[in-house]
């Protein structure tokens, strides 16, 4: 299971990790795969705390950071705004439509006291990622990752000058092209399958046509991989290795809320929408009353990005800490982005079996083709 991007990162097996949980990140990489931490949510101080533990217990194994610096957004790149100003841009009849939806959940306001909603999402939402990146590149990390269109310019030879390669998620050949041409050295082919922001092709004709358009850039196969059966299956497309990200919100590392774990242990393929109303741009979600509430006829329809995090940020707060009170229906809202491979996430595991099950049944599944090839042989 040795692919050029083994070597490249000093890792065993070609397995990447997206995950928002440091301990998640760090157990992966320890196990032999490349543990990836999403800053999205983290504040450039939260972010510095966080690296600085994987730095602690990652065991010197190579692990990367994942950014969000959107080609497009409602906020000009690099333009920040404060909390007052963002909040000024948003439409009243989408306010009020959240306002009501909380009110007929019975989810009530946070008790005095309690934290506000993530900085790092308003930092995020007010064009200060490049801080984000100032963070990640002070420590050793080997891989920085770019979501929602190519990174800009100085961020990429920033990178490339500290010796860091950059990757970069696409959902089509034409965007992998445009990747390569910013420079970017790793490409991530997500298929709609995927949790979080995805595009409409399927993995298993989307990795193809990626490889075949950026060869001999590496690339890596995202979107349906659960197993390793799928692992063999994105080798076999030609990736060089895969990208996961729904199979560690599960793990018995993981920080995910106790209902949205519940939720995901007990939902099927079919339980997951590709819906706006996370962060205004398509994103694979766990189907809710909440998805469902965006996506229906009375919805006054999902701000752009960023403005959809602004003004659901307090009430995604208040559902995630009302979800198991009683008096609430906050639980029926409470979702989270996973992709369809959620079907096969039954079971909590620990990250280091979940890696030695990809591996165990990828070497199955070589097994069984190469007995195939024998057969026809005889």
């Amino acid at each position: 299971m040795r692919t050029r991007v083994c070597d490249q990162f000093g890792i065993d097996v070609p397995i990447f990790a997206f995950s928002h949980c440091r301990d998640v990140v760090a157990a992966v990489s320890r196990a032999g795969g490349f543990g990836v931490l999403g800053a999205i949510g983290f504040s450039p101080e939260q972010l510095e705390i966080e690296l600085r533990w994987i730095d602690e217990h990652v065991g010197g194994k190579p692990y990367g950071v994942d950014i969000v610096m959107p080609a497009t957004s409602a906020i000009p790149d690099g333009v920040k705004l404060d909390q007052d100003s963002l909040e000024r841009m948003l439409p009243e009849p989408q306010k009020k439509f959240v306002a009501e939806m909380l009110e007929r959940y019975a989810v009530p306001p946070l008790p005095e006291g309690t934290p506000p909603p993530a900085a790092g999402l308003l930092e995020w939402a007010s064009g200060a990622t490049r801080s984000q990146v100032d963070v990640a590149l002070e420590h050793p990390i080997k891989l920085l990752v770019n979501a929602l269109g190519p990174p800009p310019k100085d961020v990429v030879d920033r990178a490339h000058a500290c010796g860091i390669p950059v990757a970069a998620l696409v959902g089509s050949p034409k965007h992998a092209i445009e990747q390569v041409q910013a420079g970017v050295d790793l490409i991530i082919a997500s298929g709609t399958e995927a949790g979080g922001h995805t595009g409409e092709v399927g993995t298993m004709v989307l990795v193809p046509d990626v490889v075949d358009a950026v060869a001999p850039v590496p690339v890596l196969a995202a979107g349906g991989i659960g197993s390793g059966r799928q692992v063999a299956a994105a080798l076999a497309l030609g990736a060089e290795g895969v990208w996961t990200g729904s199979i560690w919100l599960t793990v018995a590392e993981s920080d995910t809320h106790p209902v949205v774990v519940e939720k995901l242990l007990a939902a099927g393929s079919r339980d997951t929408v590709r819906s706006r109303a996370m962060t205004g741009k398509p994103a694979r979600l766990l189907r809710t009353a909440w998805t469902e509430a965006w996506d229906g006829p009375q919805s006054p329809g999902p701000l752009p990005m960023p403005l959809q995090f602004v003004l659901t940020a307090d009430a995604t707060a208040r559902i995630h800490h009302f979800a198991r009170k009683p008096g609430s229906r906050a639980a029926e809202l409470l979702g989270f982005p996973v992709g369809q491979v959620v079907s096969r996430m039954n079971q909590v595991k620990a990250s280091h079996e979940v890696i030695f099950e990809l591996v165990d049944e990828f070497v199955d599944s070589v097994k069984r083709l190469e007995g195939l090839l024998e057969r026809a042989e005889k």
